[in-house]
């Protein structure tokens, strides 16, 4: 039997969160209506940017939601495609430092 980590039906456990830690659950959906809305930022480029964050920590609910809100403010599959390679090399320079850190402690090490 093959292990699935992505299903869409754990979503329904949000609810027992909510009741399990219902302050900060409160909090959290606070936190995700800043998303769906224009502000000083538009909609269409909080999008983008939530779109980049997912790509970067790899959350698939949040990839599915986002380009779906995303296609809805107007982003094309070309800005999308973008989002996800200048994700890729903010991710890769992160490694870069990362390394240089290494570098580092390894030198201060014994």
């Amino acid at each position: 039997m093959s292990e699935h980590y992505h299903d869409v039906g754990d979503l329904r456990f949000l609810k027992e969160m909510g009741k399990l830690a219902p302050e900060e659950f409160k909090a959290w959906l606070a936190l995700d209506r800043i998303l769906g809305r224009d502000g000083a930022i538009p909609k269409k480029y909080r999008e983008l940017i939530s779109l980049g964050v997912a790509f970067t920590t790899q959350c698939p609910y949040c990839i599915e939601a986002h380009v779906k809100a995303a296609k809805a403010a107007g982003v094309s599959r070309e800005e999308i495609a973008e989002t996800a390679l200048v994700a890729a090399a903010l991710r890769a320079g992160g490694a870069a430092t990362h390394g240089a850190m290494a570098l580092k402690f390894y030198d201060q090490g014994q």
